[in-house]
């Protein structure tokens, strides 16, 4: 009877033990999007666009929308927001970001958070602060969450 029981109880808490250990679960998608934003602000940071490839979804439809305008496109994100504005207008980079409030729906995820950027600029050396609040959009894609849109716009909360 003893050993029944066991077997019930071990029989019951496998298919939760066995849920546990996978790479899926909205703990872990949380964590996996929070990484995602973690190296999100590390490619601003250091315009490192092997990072920037990795993170972003290839797919046609991406798209950034942002005050200097929009762009659709990885290549396009990569060439105007990394290069030409990140890597051009500025000589170093720091992208803090905070309040970051991430949701999950399936193979959908989307993250809502603030920022303060402070930079160098390039022309004439001086430095720039700005204060930004952002929407970012994911999609798993081949088990993986990748960036699939970006809007931002200033933060007139945090403007002093």
């Amino acid at each position: 009877m003893v050993t029944r029981i066991l077997l019930a109880a071990i029989l019951c808490l496998m298919p939760a033990f066995a849920a546990a250990q996978t790479d899926t679960g909205p703990g872990r998608d949380i964590e996996a999007i929070h990484h995602l934003i973690e190296q999100y602000a590390k490619a601003v940071d250091t315009v490192d666009l092997n990072l920037l490839s990795q993170i972003w979804s290839h797919s046609p439809e991406v798209s950034f929308i942002y005050p200097l305008g929009e762009e659709h496109g990885f290549d396009a994100i990569e060439q105007q927001v990394f290069q030409n504005i990140m890597g051009g207008m500025f000589s170093a980079r720091d992208l803090e970001t905070r309040g970051i409030a991430i949701h999950v729906n399936g193979n959908a995820g989307w993250s809502e958070f603030h920022w303060t950027f402070h930079a160098t600029m390039r022309k004439d050396g001086s430095a720039v602060t700005t204060h930004g609040v952002e929407t970012q959009v994911y999609r798993r894609e081949s088990g993986k969450w990748r960036l699939v849109h970006v809007h931002y716009s200033e933060d007139r909360q945090s403007v002093p």
